[in-house]
């Protein structure tokens, strides 16, 4: 009886860690170039109280055991790196990527994040920078009596200056990829690190090797399906409050149980 009362304690937990993560999803349903996270459950240890296949007292074997489950928990939040929709700004610096990729961003300390946000800007020397000022690397610097900045499906970035007649070049967006995205590690602000579970970046061109195409003047928005959390959300609050409706059952059976004596 005591054991059923930890077992549902357990399904309460994992799915209030659900909940958390719903609500982060649905919180960042603006955030431009953010992947929404799914959280996966695994079962707990089994108590065991006879084998299959184990010796009966007959002399026979069990064809089936006595297993009894201890719960659940949250094994996992994977993120998941769909594409979210592209939307038209008409801003010049701004970029999207259509297809696998990632931004290359110069970070405080010196490392490399990676991001899908290509909500570009200029800072006081013609950079182009995240909206935290982050460099991308390598930079783009743009001067400023451009008047007209083109960035190809290619990344090369170009613009016209006056008493000019040909585009002037201004560098080369390069992407990086993965072998597990999934295995990056958020670093807040739409950016990522990379680790030993997403192994090295793979460095190409736009619309190379597997590499997405870059879309000018042309953001991506956050994959987060408002429908679908909410669906998520009812699912967990039923499962949560059945999870609570055991231990009240528990409750109720133990206190029957200790009133037998009266």
């Amino acid at each position: 009886m005591i054991r059923s009362l930890y077992t549902a304690a357990t399904g309460m937990k994992a799915n209030q860690t659900y909940v958390d993560t719903i609500a982060h999803n649905l919180s960042n349903v603006n955030t431009l170039g953010y992947k929404k996270q799914k959280v996966e459950f695994e079962d707990l240890i089994y108590q065991n109280l006879q084998r299959p296949g184990g010796e009966l007292e007959d002399g026979n074997r069990a064809p089936v055991g006595i297993e009894i489950g201890l719960g659940s928990r949250i094994v996992a939040t994977t993120r998941l790196f769909m594409q979210g929709n592209l939307e038209q700004t008409g801003n010049e610096t701004d970029v999207a990527i259509q297809g696998n990729g990632f931004f290359q961003i110069r970070l405080p300390d010196g490392e490399i994040g990676y991001t899908r946000n290509g909500a570009f800007k200029r800072n006081d020397e013609g950079y182009l920078t995240t909206s935290q000022g982050y460099l991308l690397d390598p930079p783009i610097n743009i001067p400023d009596d451009a008047t007209y900045v083109v960035i190809s499906e290619g990344g090369e970035a170009t613009c016209e200056r006056p008493g000019r007649t040909t585009s002037e070049s201004l560098g080369q967006i390069e992407l990086a990829r993965f072998i597990n995205p999934s295995g990056l590690s958020a670093d807040g602000g739409s950016i990522y690190r990379q680790t030993d579970a997403s192994g090295a970046p793979i460095i190409g061109l736009p619309g190379e090797e597997n590499f997405g195409s870059l879309r000018n003047q042309f953001i991506e928005s956050s994959n987060v399906q408002m429908v679908e959390e909410m669906v998520n959300m009812i699912v967990a609050q039923r499962a949560y409050e059945i999870s609570s409706k055991a231990i009240t059952t528990s409750d109720e059976m133990l206190q029957t149980a200790n009133s037998l004596k009266r």
